[in-house]
């Protein structure tokens, strides 16, 4: 549903395929929070795929790939928890020394900032794949195309 809205906005197919959407829940820094999310994914069935926690003295801010998003989305609010949703890249990395450079390298030259990024596993392949939350997603695309990086498709993404 989110890549027929970006294809409304303009974008080609392409482009709007190589969206993944994570959600990100805001959590308060205390005991047990994070086990009630995860608890309450788990019997909804939605699989965590990937998950990066950033926190402060207060909150946290869980950010999750799922293979489910809008159920996700639904049972965590459903339970009082506050969520987000952003576009991200899941994008191949080489597992070698130098391999997360052939990705920034080109982006950093033409200017596109990564606000955060995270690993996520990848039980198919030898490569890493990296998920990147861009200042500028659609020149991070066409820049990453242009080098022949590989950016995984978000239905792919939810899936591995």
């Amino acid at each position: 549903m989110e890549n027929q809205k970006l294809q409304l906005m303009g974008y080609t197919k392409e482009v709007a395929s190589m969206r993944a959407e994570q959600i990100s829940i805001f959590l308060e820094n205390k005991a047990g929070r994070l086990a009630e999310v995860t608890a309450i994914l788990r019997d909804a069935n939605v699989n965590i795929r990937a998950l990066s926690l950033a926190d402060t003295t207060d909150f946290g801010i869980l950010r999750l790939i799922v293979n489910n998003n809008e159920l996700a989305e639904s049972v965590l609010k459903e339970q009082g928890f506050t969520v987000g949703k952003t576009n991200v890249l899941a994008v191949e990395v080489d597992d070698a020394p130098g391999g997360l450079n052939n990705v920034l390298d080109p982006l950093t030259a033409q200017g596109v900032n990564v606000e955060y990024m995270y690993a996520f596993a990848n039980p198919h392949g030898k490569n890493a794949i990296m998920i990147f939350r861009f200042d500028n997603l659609d020149k991070a695309i066409s820049i990453l195309k242009e080098r022949s990086i590989n950016v995984i498709k978000g239905e792919d993404v939810y899936n591995l």
